[in-house]
């Protein structure tokens, strides 16, 4: 990103290191195009006006950045920021020690950033090995979602709550959340935008289903914490009302469990944790559910760094146990670096739809 007020999108060769003691090279297979990615990968960017020069294989894209955004940006102006936060491949060479020469042929997932390259240095303990039979396909997401839905079953456990409520729930994300819940009986409760997203989950189980784009939503959403008793959200959209219907909502349902007047609102602490910007637009609250309430950001970074090593590997170790049947994610496209830079293909995964999720492979169709 420029100071100038442009987002260029690029093909770059680099040379790759050899590895240290403790390193690897991955010849990366997959490495999916997550929220999390497009944040650094378009950021704010007016994609609308998108223009694209070069070759057909070293494309070159160009889009502005909205005046009124640019100065948010200071922080990246003229830096090479590769893009990528997981993926998986086959390790093709190793480092001269014991852990790194036993990874060597495997096919591992990794979480190393920069992961949208034909081959990436990484540390061992970054690597994840797949278990034999396991595709890169199938591992290139073991760790953003995976881990995410595991860190928020074990943060409602943390925190004393014993049910969730979850939006953008027809997701990737939100369905391997909901087959969690299935296997550990904990009370979901789904929040959609679109009848098929009710569909999509009542078909692999879910019970609390809540469509925004009925006009009883608010009424279904109280039900159904009443029936649950959620009092903690997390909310991929960020921005807009959601966060503030569903706080009123469980300030409603908790009075009809301790009804009468009290100046404060209800006791029951309720809390939304935002993990997510779908909705890039202002957060707002109308504050009519008393004091006992919380509004803050997740990462599952800190999470893990709060639960420590141990647990961190314990639920590492569950993702690639189930990494075919609970944590499986679905693609609607794999494509290639370059025809990640096609403006058609960013006019789709940037629009981070249900059903749309783009993967990379840095080395497709080739030899």
């Amino acid at each position: 990103m420029t100071s100038d007020g442009q987002l260029i999108l690029s093909l770059e060769d680099v040379e790759v290191p050899s590895p240290g003691p403790d390193e690897v090279v991955v010849r990366v297979e997959a490495s999916p195009i997550n929220p999390s990615d497009l944040g650094l990968l378009i950021g704010p960017a007016d994609m609308a006006q998108a223009q694209v020069s070069g070759t057909p294989d070293n494309p070159v894209v160009s889009a502005p950045i909205p005046p009124a955004l640019l100065p948010s940006q200071s922080d990246r102006f003229d830096m090479s920021l590769p893009a990528g936060n997981e993926g998986a491949g086959v390790v093709v060479e190793a480092g001269s020690g014991a852990a790194a020469q036993a990874l060597l042929g495997k096919t591992v997932a990794a979480i190393a950033r920069e992961m949208y390259a034909q081959y990436r240095l990484v540390k061992v303990g970054q690597c994840l090995v797949l278990h034999e039979g396991t595709t890169s396909r199938e591992g290139a997401s073991c760790f953003v979602n995976p881990l995410t839905v595991l860190g928020m079953v074990e943060t409602m456990r943390m925190e004393g709550h014993t049910a969730l409520v979850h939006t953008a729930a027809a997701s990737n994300l939100g369905q391997m959340l909901q087959k969690v819940c299935n296997d550990e009986a904990i009370d979901l409760v789904n929040v959609v935008r679109r009848p098929e997203h009710v569909a999509l989950l009542r078909g692999i189980g879910a019970r609390y289903v809540c469509d925004t784009s009925t006009d009883t939503f608010e009424d279904d959403l109280v039900e159904a914490l009443i029936e649950t008793g959620a009092t903690l959200a997390f909310d991929a959209t960020g921005g807009g009302p959601l966060a503030n219907q569903l706080l009123n909502c469980m300030e409603i349902a908790a009075k009809t469990k301790d009804p009468g007047f009290n100046r404060y609102g209800s006791n029951v602490h309720k809390q939304v944790y935002i993990y997510g910007g779908l909705d890039t637009s202002p957060t707002v609250l109308h504050r009519s559910y008393g004091l006992a309430w919380g509004l803050g950001g997740w990462l599952l970074t800190p999470f893990l760094e709060r639960v420590g090593p141990e647990a961190a590997e314990h639920l590492r170790q569950r993702v690639a146990d189930e990494v075919t049947t609970t944590f499986a994610s679905d693609y609607a496209r794999e494509i290639s670096l370059a025809e990640a830079l096609d403006l058609d293909n960013i006019a789709v995964y940037n629009r981070r739809a249900t059903g749309e999720k783009y993967l990379i492979n840095p080395n497709k169709d080739l030899a």
